[in-house]
């Protein structure tokens, strides 16, 4: 069986290129999820504590762990969440996910987000109406100095951010001059990120795109329905979402699509790959197209800050605090 491709992380730590995502799951989807893919030679799994379900992967840990894989075939990615970002809380979620998991340590342990939220009422703490409450006095700094304190405790082995922009990243290394390993964010042919993927490759940032797919959560069609993306699929006997996934193995990152379903589970793991022409075809998809899907000022309830400078994000009252 083969397992795949792996990439180099600036930590020296290896991440499997194709990865599962287990976000937006139902309840005890994942866990059927996680060990139809870990036996069809996944060994990248993309967890977050925001996604309430890391209990269910821990059920799933110890029936695969050992009898299928050891715990050091596997490369577990966990993510701290808002709620959390105070140097004080930073171990100690990690810590929590750790016991979610049943495992000793992470491989790799993101920011989820650039934004704050007050501690202790909760993963979303209401505010105002409609909108969650924000914590205005942590920083990115602050909690980046907590995180690259984590790896010195044999609890993970990298540490990463995840839906931060070059900005972000430029002022947390210049602050503390250790570079996050990961920056995991939406990536795909109508968000191509190619600014923010240049710099993190010249800064040694590894990407990781999640939503590789697109989805469909605006009403645009899904880019697995593009005729461009199914002639292409058609023409190399292979489904519409490997080609999306082959699109961003072609620029070099680590991928990570999710499917609760064991037929999309397993075609997804089977790469396939583009052509120069193939490529510039897809990304042609994104020319005077371009949607971020996932923008946490559009959310219920709204989060009141301006993380990515996008048109919708224009009557946010907050700037993300950096320093």
């Amino acid at each position: 069986m083969s397992f795949g491709k792996t990439l180099s992380l600036n930590s020296g730590v290896s991440i499997p290129q194709i990865g599962l995502g287990t976000w937006l799951s139902k309840p005890h989807e994942v866990e059927n999820a996680v060990e139809i893919a870990v036996k069809n030679g996944y060994r990248h799994l993309d967890l977050a504590m925001v996604y309430r379900n890391q209990d269910e992967v821990g059920r799933v840990l110890k029936k695969v762990i050992p009898s299928v894989v050891q715990r050091s075939d596997l490369f577990i990615t966990s993510k701290l969440w808002n709620s959390s970002h105070q140097p004080i809380n930073v171990e100690k979620e990690l810590d929590e996910t750790l016991r979610q998991l049943g495992i000793e340590y992470l491989d790799l342990y993101l920011i989820h987000w650039p934004v704050a939220f007050r501690p202790g009422k909760g993963l979303f703490p209401p505010g105002k109406e409609g909108e969650v409450e924000l914590d205005l006095f942590t920083s990115l700094v602050d909690t980046w100095k907590a995180m690259t304190l984590l790896p010195k405790t044999g609890k993970v082995r990298a540490v990463g951010v995840s839906n931060f922009t070059a900005e972000h990243i430029k002022a947390i290394v210049a602050a503390t001059g250790v570079t996050p390993a990961v920056n995991q964010v939406e990536a795909h042919p109508l968000l191509p990120q190619d600014d923010l993927v240049a710099y993190c490759k010249e800064a040694g940032v590894h990407i990781t795109a999640y939503s590789p797919l697109g989805n469909n959560l605006v009403g645009k069609p899904k880019l697995t329905d593009y005729p461009e993306v199914q002639a292409i699929a058609s023409q190399l006997g292979a489904s519409t979402a490997q080609v999306l996934v082959a699109w961003g193995v072609y620029r070099g990152y680590s991928v990570i699509p999710k499917s609760v379903q064991e037929e999309r589970i397993i075609s997804n793991f089977k790469q396939v790959e583009l052509s120069k022409e193939d490529y510039e075809t897809i990304s042609a998809l994104g020319h005077n197209n371009y949607t971020r899907f996932n923008i946490p000022y559009n959310y219920n309830p709204r989060w009141d800050i301006n993380i990515f400078g996008e048109p919708e994000e224009k009557g946010a009252s907050n700037p993300v605090r950096i320093q």
